[in-house]
C-alpha cells in the first residue's frame, strides 16, 4: 500500500521560487503591463476595443452602458477584475490622458484633479472615430487571432493599427523588473516620421527631429525645455524631458500683478498641485503670494496666483517651478514588446517596427482580397458556363433524382468544380434574364482587373509602400491637428536673474527706510527752476534721503549708520509706481530696527574700481579693497568700525589713483589724492580726511566722477565750479570755500562731481523730485552762491541730489519758473 510519504517529491525551494517568479514576471511583462510595438496597446486595451467592435458599439452607433462593455470584456477575453478593465477604458476616454482618445465617453469620466469616473452602471461609451482606424480591416485576415483564456472564443493578438498608436498616445506601464514610459506625440508629426523612415531607412534621429517629429506633444500642452533630453530619448530609448506650465502675467489695480497658469505638465494632479503651492506659501518657502484660486472650467485650466506688489512675478514663478509640479521631469523609457519579448528602442527602431507591421497588414489584406476575388471569379466562371448551356443544364437537373446526382452530372458533363456546381444549383431563375446575364459578365470582367491589380501589388513592394503612404496620409488629413506642447530652446537651469530684463533703474530711499525701484524715464526732464513732479508719497515726517541709478542685474550695496554693509540684486528691490511709498527696507534685509541705511553703492559686474572709500559724518576717511566685500552674508558684514558720536556719511568706488573731494555743511571743501590714505582692513576706523570745524560732511566726490563740482544748498541754490579751482592739499585740512553760505541759500546740502552732460535729480524733504539738465546750471567761481535751481517753500528744503544720464525729453514743467537769482 502506497503511503503519503511515498508520494512526496523533494524539491529545492530556491529553484521553485526562481522558476515560479520567472513565470509570473514573464506573464506580467507579456500579458499585462507592456504594449506591443506594432499597435501600442496592452492586452486589456486591445480586448476592450475588440469587444466593443464585436458588440457593434462603434463610432456611428449609439452609446452603450460601460457595464455592458466591461462585462463582455471580462466574460470573454480578460479574466481579471472589472475595476481593472473599467479603469483602462476610462483612461482611453480622458482628453487629458490620451492625446487622441480611443473611447468616446458619456458621463463623468474623471478629471485632472484626480477625481475618479462615475460607476460603470452610470456611464456610457462607444469607440471613437480614430479608434476605428485601429481595427480597420481586422476581418480581412490582417492579423493573427488566438484562443481566449477558456478556448471558446478567439481574440486578436495585435490590431491592424492604421496609425502609429504607440507614439501617438504613448504608454505607461510597470511590469516586474522593468517599466515603460512613452510620451504621446502629435499624429501629423508621427505619421510624417513613419513615412520618412519608410522612404529612407538610413535617416538619422537628428534629421527626424529637425524635419518631422519635433518632440512629445502632451494632451495638456505645456512647454518642453531644451531638446537635449528629447534627442537622448529618441536615440537611446531613455531620457529625461523637463516640462513646465504655460502662464502669463496680468496687471491688477494698485500696481499688483497676478500669474495665470493656463496649461500644466502631463500627468500632474491639479488639485494636489494647488495644495502644494498653498503649503509652500504657508511654510514661507515662497514669499509674495497673497491669493490662490483654481478657476478652471470646461474651457480649460486657469489657476490664479495673486502677488504682493513688491515682488517680481518672474522670480515667484521660477521658485514655483523649482518647488512645485508646475515644472516636472518626464522620464522617457521607450520599452515595448517586439516579437513577444521586451525591448528598449529609439524612435527610429520603433517606427521601423511599425512600418514592417503595416507592410504585413497590407500584404495579408491584399492576399485576403485576392483569394476572395478569385473565389468569386471561380463561381462566376461556372455561372457563365451554365448560362451558355442553360437548356442542357435544366434538362440534367430535371432528370436527376437527388441534389448529389445533379451535382455529379454537372461536374462530369461540363467540367465544373463542386463549388461551381453548387452555385449553379442554387442559382435563381431570374438570373436567366438578359440583364442579369450582362451583370454577371460585367462583374466577371471587373474581377479579372481586380485580380490582376492585387497580384501586381503583391509582386511589387513599391506599390505596397505607396498604399501605406496613401492610407497614413488619409488618416493624417482626417485626424491631424496642431501641436499643443511648445518646445523651447531655453535652459531649464535658469536662475531668477535670467528671467528679469536688464534695464537701468532708479533706487530711492527715505529717512524712514522705505526703498523702491523705478524706471529711469519715470522723471521728466524739466527747465531749471521748475516746480517738479511728485516723486514719492511720503509721510509728513519722512523725506527722500538717497537716490541712485543702477542696472537691475547689478548688486546694490547698502551701508548703514552702524558701519555695516548689506548686499542685494537690483531687481530684488521692489518695483513701484512714481507716487507709491515703497517697501520698508527692514522687510528686505536683516537689519536691526535702530539701524538706518546711509549710503547706496551700486556695484557693476565689470568695474575698474579696486577700492571703496568711506567718509564719516565727522570727516574720518578709510580706503578698503573691494575684494573684501565679495561675499556678504544675508545678515550683513562690518564695513567700518565707527567711533563714538560718528556715523557713516558716504561711500565711493575708487581706482587707487583718484583725487578725493570732501565738502562740509559749512560750505568748505578739501581736495587731496587718495594715496594719502593707506588701504586698511574692513574693520578699521580710518584716519582724518576733512576738518569739519564744527560742521558735518555733506558731500563726497572723486576726480573721475566729473570735471566740475555741483554744489546745491538747502534753499535750492546751486552752481557748477571747475575742480581745478580747488587747490590740491593733504588730507585733514579745513578746505576752501566752495559756495557762499548765506541765510538766503541755507547750509550746503550736496556736492557732486559732474561733466555737464548729465541730468540732476533734486529731491526735497516733502518728496518733490525735479530733473534738470546739468548743462543748464551756470558755472561760477568758488566764492559765489549760485542760482535758484528749484523753488522750495518756507517749510521745504532740498534733501538730496542725484546725478543720472541725460534724457532727450524736455517737457514743459508743471509750473515753469526760470527766475535766476
Amino acid at each position: 500500500m502506497e503511503t503519503n510519504k511515498d508520494r512526496l517529491i523533494e524539491v529545492n525551494i530556491s529553484e521553485v521560487m526562481r522558476k515560479s517568479f520567472l513565470d509570473y514576471s514573464m506573464s506580467v511583462i507579456v500579458d499585462r503591463a507592456l504594449p506591443d510595438v506594432r499597435d501600442g496597446l496592452k492586452p486589456v486595451h486591445r480586448r476592450i476595443l475588440h469587444a466593443m467592435n464585436e458588440l457593434g458599439i462603434v463610432a456611428n452607433k449609439p452609446f452603450k452602458k460601460s457595464a455592458r462593455i466591461v462585462g463582455e470584456v471580462i466574460g470573454k477575453y480578460h479574466p481579471h477584475g472589472d475595476t481593472a478593465v473599467y479603469d483602462a477604458m476610462v483612461r482611453m476616454a480622458q482628453d487629458f490622458s490620451y492625446r487622441y482618445m480611443l473611447v468616446q465617453g458619456h458621463g463623468n469620466f474623471g478629471s485632472m484633479d484626480g477625481d475618479g469616473a462615475a460607476a460603470m452602471r452610470y456611464t456610457e461609451a462607444r469607440m471613437s472615430k480614430i479608434a476605428m482606424e485601429m481595427l480597420r480591416d481586422i476581418n480581412k485576415n490582417t492579423v493573427d487571432f488566438g484562443p481566449n483564456y477558456d478556448g471558446e472564443e478567439t481574440e486578436p493578438k495585435v490590431m491592424p493599427a492604421r496609425f502609429p498608436n504607440l507614439l501617438v498616445n504613448g504608454s505607461v506601464g510597470i511590469a516586474v523588473g522593468m517599466a515603460t514610459n512613452i510620451p504621446p506625440h502629435n499624429l501629423t508629426e508621427a505619421i510624417d516620421a513613419t513615412l520618412a523612415v519608410m522612404k529612407n531607412p538610413d535617416i538619422t534621429v537628428m534629421e527626424l527631429m529637425d524635419n518631422y517629429i519635433k518632440g512629445p506633444d502632451f494632451p495638456t500642452g505645456g512647454i518642453i525645455l531644451g531638446r537635449s533630453g528629447i534627442r537622448q530619448a529618441y536615440e537611446t530609448g531613455r531620457g529625461s524631458i523637463i516640462t513646465r506650465s504655460r502662464y502669463h502675467i496680468e496687471d491688477m489695480d494698485n500696481g499688483k500683478h497676478r500669474i495665470v497658469v493656463t496649461e500644466i505638465p502631463y500627468q500632474v494632479n491639479k488639485a494636489n498641485l494647488i495644495t502644494k503651492i498653498a503649503e509652500l506659501v504657508r511654510d514661507k518657502q515662497i514669499d509674495g503670494i497673497t491669493y490662490l484660486n483654481d478657476e478652471s472650467n470646461r474651457d480649460g485650466v486657469r489657476i490664479i496666483i495673486e502677488l504682493r506688489k513688491d515682488v517680481q512675478p518672474e522670480v515667484v514663478m521660477n521658485q514655483l517651478f523649482r518647488l512645485s509640479s508646475l515644472q516636472t521631469s518626464f522620464g522617457v523609457n521607450m520599452l515595448a514588446l517586439v516579437n513577444g519579448a521586451p525591448k528598449q528602442m529609439g524612435i527610429k527602431e520603433m517606427l521601423q517596427h511599425y512600418a514592417d507591421h503595416q507592410i504585413e497588414v497590407v500584404v495579408r489584406r491584399t492576399k485576403f482580397d485576392l483569394k476572395k476575388a478569385e473565389d468569386r471569379a471561380h463561381i462566376l466562371e461556372g455561372l457563365r458556363i451554365a448560362l451558355d448551356h442553360i437548356d442542357e443544364i435544366i434538362h440534367l437537373i430535371r432528370s436527376s433524382e437527388t441534389d448529389a446526382i445533379a451535382r455529379a452530372g454537372l461536374m462530369e458533363n461540363f467540367k465544373l468544380t463542386e463549388i461551381q456546381a453548387n452555385a449553379i444549383l442554387e442559382m435563381r431563375l431570374r438570373r436567366l434574364t438578359g440583364l442579369e446575364r450582362d451583370k454577371i459578365e460585367n462583374e466577371y470582367q471587373e474581377l479579372l482587373k481586380t485580380i490582376a491589380d492585387l497580384k501586381d501589388i503583391l509582386a511589387n513592394h513599391d506599390r505596397v509602400l505607396k498604399i501605406i503612404e496613401d492610407e497614413l496620409t488619409e488618416v493624417k488629413n482626417r485626424f491631424g491637428d496642431e501641436r499643443r506642447t511648445e518646445i523651447s530652446e531655453a535652459d531649464f537651469t535658469m536662475e531668477d536673474e535670467d528671467l528679469i530684463p536688464e534695464e537701468d533703474v532708479v533706487i530711492t530711499m527715505t529717512t524712514n527706510g522705505y526703498i523702491k525701484r523705478l524706471p529711469v524715464d519715470t522723471y521728466r526732464t524739466q527747465n531749471r527752476g521748475g516746480r517738479g513732479v511728485k516723486g514719492m508719497a511720503v509721510n509728513e515726517d519722512d523725506i527722500v534721503e538717497m537716490l541712485t541709478t543702477m542696472s537691475t542685474h547689478d548688486y546694490l550695496m547698502l551701508f548703514t549708520n552702524l558701519g555695516k554693509v548689506y548686499r542685494i540684486k537690483g531687481y530684488k528691490v521692489p518695483g513701484s509706481s512714481r507716487t507709491s511709498k515703497g517697501l520698508p527696507v527692514v522687510n528686505l534685509l536683516n537689519i536691526d530696527k535702530e539701524e538706518k541705511v546711509k549710503a547706496l553703492v551700486p556695484v557693476k559686474r565689470e568695474s575698474e574700481s579696486a577700492y571703496l572709500l568711506f567718509v564719516t559724518k565727522n570727516g574720518l576717511v578709510k580706503r578698503t579693497s573691494m575684494s573684501e566685500f565679495d561675499s556678504i552674508r544675508q545678515n550683513g558684514k562690518i564695513a567700518i568700525t565707527l567711533k563714538e558720536d560718528d556715523e557713516l556719511m558716504g561711500v565711493k568706488e575708487t581706482t587707487g589713483d583718484d583725487e578725493i573731494i570732501i565738502a562740509g555743511s559749512n560750505g568748505k571743501a578739501v581736495r587731496f589724492h587718495e594715496d594719502g590714505i593707506r588701504p586698511m582692513g574692513r574693520t578699521a576706523s580710518g584716519v582724518k580726511g576733512f576738518n569739519v570745524d564744527g560742521s558735518e560732511v555733506v558731500g563726497l566726490a572723486t576726480s573721475r566722477d566729473g570735471t566740475h563740482l555741483l554744489a546745491v544748498s538747502q534753499n535750492g541754490y546751486g552752481k557748477r565750479t571747475p575742480i581745478e579751482e580747488y587747490r590740491l592739499t593733504t588730507r585733514g585740512a579745513k578746505g576752501v570755500k566752495t559756495i557762499n553760505i548765506t541765510e538766503k541759500t541755507g547750509d550746503l546740502v550736496s556736492v557732486r562731481a559732474v561733466n555737464g552732460d548729465e541730468d540732476a535729480m533734486i529731491v526735497t524733504n516733502s518728496g518733490i523730485i525735479i530733473r534738470i539738465s546739468v548743462g543748464d546750471i551756470g558755472i561760477y567761481s568758488r566764492n559765489t552762491q549760485g542760482v535758484k535751481l528749484i523753488n522750495v517753500s518756507d517749510e521745504e528744503s532740498v534733501a538730496k541730489v542725484a546725478i543720472v544720464e541725460h534724457s532727450e525729453e524736455n517737457e514743459e514743467s508743471s509750473v515753469d519758473n526760470t527766475t535766476q537769482e
